[in-house]
């Protein structure tokens, strides 16, 4: 999901309390409108009016989050062919993608409801049963995010049960699409039965509300990682886009890395402050992930990782799910004569050849975050559109074995590892002696 200034507080929190979880709140986020404490009603209404008419339909509506801005492509740029090749290599890996916020979307847009958007048929989002397929994914962590907000309004936890209950209702209602997996064999059982594997990422630590047993009950729910914090700083870890409080972890943070390591369920270190970064990676007994994060180096964005954290990955274990999100990816020089670039497809396998360049093939992925941000890449504009990765990689002189590992054997492998930290850590201390 992408970052959002200033998240969750005065009138909008009183929006949230007495109207629901509603689109507005959803487009405030997007935008990145700064909020103050001031919960005088009467200005409120007045200023959520005028940004109800002055944003329209682009930033509230059905097709918010399935349209891009329209910019120029960038000169020369042209759509990718998919060959033969590229097909076939593609087509036999195991995709598996890190980061999709449909649940989000579905919950603003769609009140929850399948019956309203029925992903079956083509929709105006960036996802969708058609064009899943037709990107050849085959396995996807579903975001349960909830605003950071929710920590002080105290219902983060019951908001991300209410996102697992939409994750739910989706392999319900399409059971012949998506299965639940809750390990690496669960996925690539699946995966041969020609479904979508399905498991579950918290999307912000602020959703166990301080309460270290909510990691195993959302673990038995299906969620196997939870991102440390979100846009703002939790009370034990940083985030990556607020300002320092603990330096990294407080010694609670550390004990949630080791709860998590002991349920099985990986730690994702997307979002979180370099300190961050690095503590955890003191701290965790298993691979950790960047479930939705690129190179810093080549963007120079808060939310991407540092070259000094990439060179660890080798040691942890871990794996870098590079993202799509047009801020995150187009070139810092870019970025500085063109605010608003999209980027491309390139930019993104740029990302990821850094990636390999300082980590190694054995610790990249990806993480595209569709349906959670509003600008993407030409070339990536929603799930349909992997295979130009498998095509531009194999353009570069990458083979079949190391595509295959970027597109899932990786995040399996770490899955694999964390699974056996979980087995050897309960095996040591049983439930209620730890």
């Amino acid at each position: 999901m992408l970052w959002k200034a200033g998240e969750g507080r005065g009138a909008l929190t009183l929006v949230r309390r007495y109207g629901g979880l509603s689109a507005l709140e959803s487009s405030w986020n997007q935008v990145g409108i700064m909020r103050s404490t001031r919960s005088d009603w009467g200005v409120w209404l007045v200023i959520c009016g005028w940004a109800v008419g002055l944003l329209g339909p682009q930033v509230l509506g059905q097709e918010a989050l399935g349209q891009e801005a329209e910019v120029a492509a960038p000169p020369g740029f042209q759509p990718i062919e998919i060959s033969e090749e590229a097909r076939r290599i593609h087509f036999s890996g195991s995709l598996f993608d890190g980061h999709n916020d449909l649940p989000w979307t579905m919950r603003a847009q769609a009140n929850s409801s399948f019956d309203k958007v029925d992903i079956a048929q083509p929709t105006s989002f960036h996802t969708d049963i058609p064009r899943l397929r037709a990107g050849g994914l085959k396995a996807q962590f579903w975001s349960v995010y909830v605003p950071s907000s929710t920590a002080t309004t105290g219902n983060a936890t019951v908001m991300t049960m209410e996102q697992i209950d939409v994750v739910d209702e989706m392999l319900r209602r399409y059971p012949e699409t998506f299965e639940r997996a809750g390990t690496a064999a669960d996925v690539r059982r699946i995966v041969a039965e020609g479904k979508v594997a399905s498991m579950m990422g918290v999307e912000g630590g602020h959703s166990i509300e301080n309460q270290l047993g909510l990691i195993q009950r959302f673990y038995d729910r299906g969620v196997r990682y939870m991102t440390l914090t979100h846009s703002q700083n939790v009370d034990w870890a940083d985030s990556a886009t607020d300002e320092p409080r603990h330096q990294g972890l407080t010694e609670f943070g550390k004990e949630v890395v080791r709860e998590m390591n002991r349920v099985g369920m990986l730690v994702d270190i997307s979002h979180v402050s370099p300190a961050t970064m690095h503590a955890t990676l003191d701290v965790s007994a298993a691979p950790v992930i960047f479930s939705h994060s690129s190179a810093k180096a080549i963007c120079d964005h808060p939310r991407n990782v540092p070259d000094d954290v990439l060179r660890r990955m080798p040691e942890n274990g871990g794996v870098v799910m590079v993202t799509f999100v047009s801020g995150f990816i187009a070139p810092t020089e870019t970025l500085k004569r063109e605010p608003k670039s999209r980027g491309t497809v390139y930019d993104v396998c740029d990302h990821i050849e850094h990636v390999i360049k300082l980590a190694g093939i054995d610790h990249v992925g990806l993480g595209g975050d569709y349906d959670g941000v509003t600008s993407l890449p030409y070339g990536l504009e929603d799930v349909s559109k992997y295979p130009a990765i498998t095509q531009i990689l194999l353009d570069r002189g990458y083979n079949e074995q190391q595509i295959h590992k970027l597109l899932g054997g990786n995040i399996l492998r770490v899955m694999e590892a964390a699974e056996r930290v979980a087995a050897e850590s309960q095996a040591a201390s049983p439930a209620g002696q730890r």
